[in-house]
């Protein structure tokens, strides 16, 4: 315990950048991510730790994760709980405070998990915990499940996230110079940041008592991810009264969070300094969504070392020395022969082959161009837009292709459940023609793999609902090169026939038409056709020329270096 108080005195030294984020996936073990989010979350932490900056980041511990994922043998997906415990991983903090919630005091806890990175950094990480027994086995429960439970108990977990973050920081001795929201979900720490720098001043008539918002406006980042209007949490006035009471004067919450309802991006928007989107399209989508705002966009980038597969670390650091540091010396990929960047990435193929026949049985052949697609299963992202016309699709790939899925469906969403139960019967359906593979339980160690060892990435939104589609660039980092819809960040990362291809017409469109499906399917077809499987069978030299332009194009600049010495000069610093 000594050690750890004085590890904790050395942590509070300097101050600090407090980054407030949901979830984060600081390790696949460590069930506290459901996707994008969070694996986001926790690449920005690592380049923090790498950049050595003053970072200290706060999550909730959700005991029982998201969920893990099996698949029946109709391709209906099935929930299971998933069990963890904290203490492999992380230490318990001696310090504790409270919320309240519903008229109650909740206790809340804190285990501590350090980021730590070879050049000296190192980032804190504070997952706050609820399951005390001074607490009810209600209260106990708060955070046991990520996005689980209905809207009283998401509001319960924004309270513990927001407020009782930033109490749990002043406990520990934390001296906090900018507070970064990662979307919405945290912006009730704004509430207790009000009330701390609420001041009397006195009028004729009597004393009243003053919020001053613009001390917490310019402590406040704030980034917005999500372009999809359910995205942005809400709460009606009448919950919100009876679970967190009134921590500032009602009328004041409706002049910042909307009058109808508490709304948590309003919130978050009206009381930050520094706003941003996630990507240039998307900068520009959230400026219309909410106009009156200043909203910049700082495009996301990925971990370079952590989404690198062995076989191109080793690659890299034999021909580009430093890149895990600077991934901006993958502008040298010409560097690297083109043969052992071949024999990289057909390794790295193998290895996911051996993957799917270990976890399905199903036999993949490293020769087949194999095609990837893995993201949160739901109905946007069009995950079967490449089923649209099943003749078509098979004249064309016919013992030429072979593809590859893997994804979560929120266990609320029956359309997105849907999806994957239709993804699976085209399986069984296809089996003689075209190899299909449904990958269970999608984490990070599974995504590692598939964006390594597939030939193609994959990413089909409806336009302009992705914010920026983090899993492209990981593919980059690996010479695998991105076939997508023009949306996100692959409006900025793609060069026709160069970095990759695009499906459906230009970036300028900013709402798709009525037949949005069958022009991009249309698209996809005739690429997939005319374009990409004569070039990887009949022209290698062409092929391993745009590998190494996904690298030295792409991958050096989409990463979270880049990434977060733009957030340190645009946001923190101002």
């Amino acid at each position: 315990m000594i050690d750890l108080i004085s590890a904790m005195l050395e942590l509070t030294k300097e101050p600090k950048i407090a980054y407030f984020s949901m979830e984060i996936g600081v390790h696949n073990d460590i069930p506290t991510y459901s996707g994008g989010l969070g694996v986001l979350a926790g690449d920005t932490i690592r380049s923090s730790a790498d950049l050595r900056l003053p970072l200290v980041a706060v999550t909730l511990l959700t005991k029982k994760g998201y969920f893990t994922q099996d698949i029946d043998d109709k391709g209906r997906q099935v929930e299971r709980p998933t069990v963890w415990d904290p203490s492999e991983y992380m230490q318990l903090i001696p310090y504790k405070t409270t919320v309240q919630i519903e008229g109650r005091d909740v206790g809340i806890q804190a285990w501590l998990y350090n980021v730590k990175s070879l050049t000296g950094g190192n980032i804190p990480v504070f997952f706050l915990d609820t399951d005390i027994k001074v607490n009810t086995p209600e209260d106990r429960d708060i955070t046991s499940s990520l996005y689980g439970g209905d809207t009283t108990y998401r509001l319960k977990q924004e309270i513990v996230l927001g407020i009782g973050g930033v109490r749990m920081l002043h406990e520990a001795g934390f001296e906090i110079k900018k507070y970064h929201m990662n979307e919405g979900h945290a912006s009730l720490l704004t509430l207790e940041l009000l009330n701390r720098f609420k001041r009397p001043i006195e009028d004729v008539w009597d004393e009243k008592l003053v919020w001053d918002k613009k001390s917490v406006t310019n402590l406040c980042v704030f980034t917005t991810h999500t372009p999809v209007e359910a995205g942005h949490d809400k709460f009606p006035y009448d919950l919100v009264g009876r679970v967190m009471g009134e921590i500032i004067p009602i009328s004041t919450l409706q002049e910042l969070a909307g009058r109808e309802a508490l709304n948590m991006t309003k919130l978050a928007l009206n009381l930050s300094r520094y706003i941003n989107g996630v990507a240039k399209k998307h900068g520009e989508v959230s400026q219309s969504m909410f106009p009156g705002y200043e909203i910049h966009a700082i495009t996301n980038g990925v971990h370079s070392y952590t989404w690198t597969c062995d076989y191109f670390k080793r690659l890299y650091d034999e021909y580009l020395p430093g890149w895990a540091n600077e991934p901006e010396v993958f502008v040298r990929v010409g560097r690297i022969p083109d043969d052992r960047l071949w024999d990289a990435h057909t390794d790295a193929k193998k290895d996911l082959c051996g993957y799917i026949s270990e976890q399905t049985g199903m036999v993949f052949s490293p020769d087949v161009l194999t095609i990837g697609f893995a993201r949160r299963a739901t109905a946007y992202k069009r995950a079967d837009l490449l089923f649209r016309d099943i003749d078509r699709l098979v004249s064309i790939g016919d013992g030429r292709i072979q593809l590859v899925y893997a994804g979560k469906a929120h266990p609320r969403d029956e359309q997105g459940k849907q999806l994957i139960q239709n993804i699976c019967s085209y399986r069984d359906r296809l089996k003689d023609k075209i190899r299909i593979v449904y990958l269970k339980n999608y984490d990070m160690r599974t995504a590692l793999k598939l964006v390594s060892g597939v030939d193609i990435w994959m990413n089909t939104p409806l336009r302009p609902l992705e914010a920026s589609g983090t899993s492209g660039m990981k593919a980059t980092h690996n010479g695998v090169m991105n076939f997508s819809v023009l949306d996100g960040w692959w409006i900025e990362g793609h060069i026709e026939g160069f970095t990759g291809w695009s499906i459906g017409p230009p970036a300028h469109e900013l709402t798709p038409g009525t037949d949005a499906d069958s022009r991009d399917a249309e698209d996809l077809y005739y690429k997939l056709e005319k374009v990409i499987i004569p070039l990887y069978y009949n022209n290698r030299h062409t092929w391993i020329r745009m590998m190494q332009n996904a690298i030295g194009k792409n991958a050096y600049y989409f990463n979270t270096h880049r990434m977060m010495r733009r957030y340190v000069t645009e946001a923190y610093i101002r």
